[in-house]
């Protein structure tokens, strides 16, 4: 997480009441290594070093739920969504939830490789094979989705045998099958490239708070679930969206077990003054419009529990 003073990036914020925003699966994707530990903020040295992980994610307390159970297609797009960098066929990108963690890859005879994480037990899934992203910040966004809502957008876009092909085609919100409402996404970098996310700070009695969550919405309308945790990299604790690309984001802050929402202020570690600017109490959604792709920006929100 750069901390650097000077940025050229514009970071707008808006905030609304709670909207009614698009449903997905509960729980929460992950982007990670092997054993399911958190590495350098989602940015990894080489395509092969990312896993895929999933349940109620790091930093989650224990009664968080998990992803829902029952079998799952992923895939690996450029933020967009629009190019589809995976390159097997669908069958081959399967994985099984149970207990609200993933517990294994389907197997077809090309089924992608599988490690242990440290956390749960869980099983992590290695994403390759998947192209380069033409992305010039070098984000790539990973995608889970249940296999009969995948099925089913294969059908909308006219194809009937969707876990055999590569790809389905897209159109509007369906991008290869993944219909954005009805998935989880999660953004990662694999090389060195100008640090972009969002972060959120709980702050509770002058304390920063651990097992606190928000629920990020991406700008396809994709969502995932960020709880906060220590990050002992950074000697923060946050909960933080990484690898954000251009495009509107939705941070939605809800009142939950240790944490009534008070005042939430917004800043930027990334501007060249830091200032707290309050953008209101209580239960929210707070909107950032994120632009200038190869600029680096770090907005983020303190929000005070009661």
């Amino acid at each position: 997480m750069s901390k650097n003073k000077w940025i050229m990036v514009a970071v707008l914020a808006a905030v609304w009441t709670l909207p009614v925003l698009a449903s997905a699966p509960t729980g929460a994707i992950f982007t990670t290594v092997f054993d399911g530990s958190e590495v350098n903020a989602n940015q990894y040295p080489s395509k092969p070093d990312v896993y895929l992980d999933g349940g109620p994610g790091i930093g989650a307390p224990a009664t968080a739920a998990g992803l829902d159970d029952g079998r799952y297609v992923f895939q690996v797009t450029d933020p967009s969504g629009k190019v589809l960098l995976s390159t097997d066929q669908a069958r081959c990108r399967q994985f099984d939830v149970a207990g609200g963690l993933i517990t294994g890859v389907v197997v077809t005879g090309c089924e992608h490789h599988t490690d242990l994480d440290v956390d749960h037990g869980a099983a992590t899934v290695q994403l390759i094979p998947y192209n380069d992203t033409p992305n010039p910040g070098g984000v790539y966004k990973a995608w889970a989705t249940k296999q009969a809502d995948f099925l089913a957008g294969c059908v909308a876009l006219g194809e009937n045998d969707g876990l055999n092909v590569v790809d389905c085609g897209q159109t509007g919100g369906n991008r290869h099958g993944f219909v954005c409402s009805d998935s989880k996404t999660d953004n990662f970098k694999v090389k060195a490239v100008p640090i972009r996310e969002i972060d959120a700070f709980f702050i509770k009695s002058s304390t920063f708070q651990t097992g606190l969550g928000v629920t990020w919405f991406d700008p396809l309308g994709a969502s995932n679930r960020k709880w906060s945790y220590h990050v002992v990299f950074y000697n923060q604790t946050e909960a933080h969206v990484e690898g954000v690309e251009d495009g509107k984001h939705s941070i939605v802050i809800e009142n939950q077990p240790n944490c009534t929402i008070g005042n939430i202020y917004l800043g930027n570690f990334n501007a060249p003054s830091r200032k707290l600017t309050y953008v209101g109490s209580g239960p929210q959604t707070v909107q950032f419009m994120i632009k200038n792709e190869k600029q680096a920006t770090s907005p983020f929100l303190n929000i005070y529990c009661q």
